[in-house]
């Protein structure tokens, strides 16, 4: 509460209660401190949830260095953090955030591009695209495609 002191002539002197001086020195702290509470929270909230990605391999088919490239890279562009595709035993060691991503999508994202893998298979026009080095002798025709449902 202002409470106006008149001094001599039209200048007037306010007198803050102390209550009103305490809290507008003291505002400005608390809510510094709140807000630095609510950051710090925030941050160790997401960093608990992100802090280790998942690792996982996957048998994917390929055949040559051309095929390494193109299967890391359509797992990346799937939400992979990294993507190493062994050659010699066909198989993808890949690590990716569970909130960002899944071992289905990036699997889906290979088989987009031309490879098969130990759950989804190419379509024969994605696989037909594929450079020559690149053609792999494929899944068998009954693992490609899930088996119809009998009545």
């Amino acid at each position: 509460m202002l409470l106006p002191v008149p001094v001599t002539g039209d200048v007037v002197i306010h007198i803050y209660s102390f209550q009103q001086l305490i809290t507008m020195k003291t505002q400005p702290f608390v809510l510094s401190i709140l807000f630095i509470i609510a950051s710090v929270t925030g941050l160790q909230a997401q960093k608990a949830t992100n802090e280790f990605p998942k690792k996982e391999t996957i048998a994917v088919w390929g055949e040559c260095g051309m095929c390494k490239s193109k299967i890391e890279k359509a797992a990346k562009t799937a939400g992979a953090t990294t993507a190493v595709w062994n050659e010699d035993s066909k198989q993808l060691a890949v690590a990716y955030y569970p909130n960002k991503t899944n071992a289905a999508k990036i699997q889906q994202a290979i088989a987009a591009a031309g490879y098969d893998t130990k759950d989804n298979s190419a379509t024969q026009a994605a696989y037909d695209k594929l450079p020559g080095c690149c053609h792999y002798e494929r899944k068998p025709a009954s693992a490609q495609q899930p088996a119809e449902k009998q009545p």
